[in-house]
């Protein structure tokens, strides 16, 4: 199966996919994308807008995942210190773009947000929002004890899966955040969730998906 991983971070979703798929990610960040592709060297990996390919190359592929970036639609914009920011409408132009044109199975996903979504979520999965054409269920997926944002890195790396030698390799600044190496952790999808989203599209019937 060829699979499409929009805005690909670190790879949190990818996680668990196994390497039997022919997986293209694409990132922006390039400190960010040595990481991914460090974990993950037999995917492709391009370092170019997530919108514009999705645009170009959405035909290439059997499944696209895509995770835009979050921190417009968080509910930390209630918190004092958030400073606010208008809504990326573009989570909604992804949605409608892949309903629209791809003929293949595909999910957004993206924090809960401190909104009224524009289109409803087809599943809520732990914390956050899930749009697909696939029949996802809502589901809840076990956690390290305490609050997610607020683990130490170590406990963090453990139950993602991730090397925390490469995490500590980051700047000491990354977009101008100084929490840098925690948040990009805290921004992976949970690995069991990436598994859960795969092995739906990997079980699906014909006639379940049309």
């Amino acid at each position: 199966m060829k699979i499409l991983n929009l805005f690909a971070g670190i790879g949190g979703n990818r996680t668990l996919w196994g390497d039997e798929h022919e997986i293209t990610a694409v990132e922006n960040n390039e400190e960010i994308a040595n990481i991914y592709q460090k974990r993950f060297p037999n995917d492709l990996l391009y370092l170019t807008d997530a919108y514009q390919y999705l645009e170009e190359y959405y035909k290439n592929f059997d499944f696209i995942w895509a995770s835009p970036p979050c921190q417009s639609h968080t509910r930390m914009v209630a918190f004092p210190s958030f400073k606010p920011m208008l809504p990326d409408l573009r989570l909604y132009s992804i949605i409608i773009f892949l309903r629209r044109f791809f003929k293949g199975k595909w999910v957004v996903e993206n924090v809960i947000s401190h909104y009224e979504p524009i289109i409803k979520p087809t599943a809520l999965i732990d914390r956050h929002y899930f749009w697909s054409n696939l029949p996802l269920k809502n589901k809840r997926f076990q956690k390290p004890s305490g609050n997610f944002k607020d683990l130490p890195k170590e406990i963090l790396c453990s139950f993602l899966y991730v090397d925390q030698n490469l995490i500590e390799s980051l700047p000491s600044q990354l977009n101008g955040s100084h929490d840098n190496k925690r948040k990009v952790l805290r921004n992976c999808v949970i690995p069991e969730v990436g598994k859960y989203i795969l092995d739906s599209v990997n079980t699906i019937t014909m006639e379940e998906f049309l």
